[in-house]
């Protein structure tokens, strides 16, 4: 006896349903691989971006520095690393940085003309040219009235000749705390004084308000904690 089975065609709705599930359950996986990946690497930080570091460990000349990121006045000159030149400025008397500049608009310009009230500092690669201390003890004399400077309070005061590429400046120098610094004098704007000093491969020179030589130790001594604040570690 034969037994015969017989098994009824599969319908086309069957046959898409066995098509569409395998493709359904592959893009399922897909997107889910991507979601993965895409949390994976989604940005962690917030809209304003990582903060600066507080200080930036800058060689100039060779030689080490580690600089107040804020004091730094120009954004170009903010990255570690080797440098030529570098600017920074720092309150007076508390020598910490400036925060961030107040805004002034045309109505407020005139109320904001305040004394200065900042030390500055720039620091460059000196590339072997001559050191302060020389220019002091050998250029400086040169040009300076020779008329006789009682100092005034451990200050002395020489008046540059006219006729000398110094001829509007004044030479203050001071043996304790040492100081030697070149300052204009008053006029349409108040005199500003410089002073410079040497660093392993860098010269450091400070500018500041002529007015602050009435207190001229307390000016010299700030120039001091300075450089040796920013000295970074000697190798």
């Amino acid at each position: 006896m034969t037994v015969f089975s017989a098994t009824s065609p599969q319908s086309p709705r069957a046959r898409t349903r066995a098509h569409v599930i395998p493709i359904v359950l592959g893009g399922t996986a897909a997107l889910c691989a991507v979601a993965l990946v895409a949390y994976l690497l989604w940005p962690t930080w917030g809209p304003s971006g990582a903060s600066a570091p507080d200080k930036l460990p800058v060689s100039i000349g060779g030689t080490l520095f580690n600089l107040p990121t804020t004091a730094i006045r120009m954004k170009i000159q903010r990255h570690s690393g080797p440098q030529e030149r570098i600017d920074l400025d720092f309150l007076y008397p508390s020598l910490e940085p400036p925060g961030a500049p107040k805004h002034v608009t045309a109505d407020s310009v005139d109320a904001a003309m305040q004394p200065i009230d900042r030390i500055f500092l720039s620091i460059a690669a000196h590339r072997d040219a001559m050191s302060p201390e020389q220019r002091a003890a050998t250029i400086y004399p040169r040009y300076l009235d020779q008329a006789a400077a009682t100092p005034q309070d451990g200050l002395t005061m020489r008046v540059f000749r006219a006729d000398t590429p110094y001829g509007s400046e004044d030479l203050y120098s001071a043996a304790s705390p040492a100081l030697t610094a070149r300052c204009t004098r008053d006029g349409a704007t108040p005199g500003m004084c410089l002073a410079e000093r040497r660093v392993g491969g860098a010269d450091l020179t400070f500018r500041f308000p002529r007015s602050w030589l009435s207190q001229w130790r307390d000016a010299a001594e700030a120039m001091d904690r300075l450089t040796a604040r920013l000295r970074g570690p000697r190798t």
